[in-house]
């Protein structure tokens, strides 16, 4: 009985705050339940009119977001949804809104511009967009004009596919074909060294796949003590390109956060390959590439699909090199929109402030995913 009255006591009194707090912060604490980030405010100034809107995005409430907009009337809430999220398959279709920011550029009594910056959460990091946003008035309150950017339509055409391709075929568990199947194809570490950055150690290298099939490769390093105690193993999962035609070079990057070089006394690299079956299409063209200076030193430059399928997923991976050809630093990005044939579409890739005066030229290559598998 004890047990039970003191139940009764905490369910009551639990009851009588809940009562409270909805009583003094009603709505408010009802959105943060939801999953709602904040509350959202009168669209009594620009500010606050953008602010709504990617509230509105970031719970996925289009139809909200449809009918706040002041040039809804010029496409439909299903080409503005595509928009935002992406006309065909790609990360930012399977992304969620993380965070975003705003910042006002210009404004009058009747306009304004703002700089909107939506940050999306995908598997491989947060991927930013940044759009500047016209705002009109209308009335009492703000209404986002949102710039809208239209699908592309491509001109009937036939491209001619003339491209290498390596199909593997692999013993059957029926097969009797000898003890094992085709062995892995010959890759090789041509260039490796150790730095020491901010967030710990950082290995870079480049990797040869030095045979005539094509190979999915994968670089792990691990770091030695003079005792050959180690300090830790790491692999290149993401700073690397894994799928690499015959004579391909790729670049990889290993990270030992918390590590000091310091400790150091040697490093063991282990390379690892295996058979795939490939094909060297789609080509992925890079135009105006160009290397720009600090301040805001970035590579840049324009990817554009010379085949005629579908790019889902295109990965660009730079390899910095000074004036003596030794490697500096490996910078990467995702494009997070799917790359449609023979359509440009620009990347612009930071390069840190303080290895940008190093940097003398750089070499790009281009991984792609289609859904189905590596091309």
């Amino acid at each position: 009985m004890k047990r039970g009255a003191l139940l009764a006591f905490v369910l009551i009194a639990a009851t009588v705050a809940f009562i409270v707090i909805g009583t003094v912060w009603p709505i408010s604490t009802a959105v943060a339940f939801a999953g709602g980030e904040r509350l959202l405010e009168s669209s009594s100034t620009p500010e606050a009119a953008a602010r709504n809107l990617g509230q509105e995005i970031r719970l996925k409430d289009w139809g909200k977001a449809y009918s706040s907009l002041a040039n809804r009337s010029k496409f439909t809430e299903q080409e503005f949804v595509e928009d935002v999220t992406g006309y065909y398959p790609s990360l930012r279709t399977y992304s969620s809104l993380d965070h975003f920011e705003i910042r006002p550029l210009h404004a009058s009594d009747s306009d304004a511009d703002v700089e909107f910056t939506l940050d999306w959460s995908t598997v491989v990091g947060t991927l930013p967009d940044t759009r500047t946003v016209h705002v009109v008035r209308n009335g009492d309150h703000w209404e986002v004009d949102w710039p809208m950017q239209k699908k592309p339509v491509l001109p009937p055409q036939v491209i001619p596919v003339e491209y290498l391709r390596w199909d593997v075929i692999n013993r059957g568990p029926g097969d009797d074909w000898g003890v094992q199947d085709v062995d892995g194809p010959n890759v090789r570490i041509v260039d490796m060294h150790p730095v020491q950055r901010a967030e710990g150690v950082v290995v870079l290298g480049e990797l040869l796949n030095e045979d005539v099939l094509p190979a999915y490769v994968s670089v792990t390093a691990t770091l030695h003590r003079k005792d050959q105690s180690a300090i830790g193993t790491e692999s290149a999962f993401d700073r690397i390109s894994h799928l690499l035609l015959p004579k391909q070079v790729t670049p990889f990057l290993i990270q030992f956060p918390n590590a000091s070089l310091s400790e150091v006394s040697s490093i063991r690299m282990e390379p690892f390959s295996t058979l795939v079956s490939a094909s060297a299409d789609p080509v992925i063209e890079i135009d105006n590439e160009q290397l720009n200076p600090a301040p805001d030193a970035a590579l840049t430059g324009q990817l554009i699909n010379q085949s005629g399928q579908v790019v889902n997923v295109a990965h660009v991976l730079g390899t910095l090199y000074d004036k003596s050809g030794n490697l500096v630093w490996v910078v990467d990005q995702y494009v997070d929109r799917a790359l449609l044939p023979q359509t440009p579409v620009s990347f612009k890739i930071p390069i840190p402030e303080d290895l940008a005066k190093k940097v003398s030229s750089q070499r790009t290559v281009v991984a792609t995913y289609s859904f189905g598998g590596f091309l």
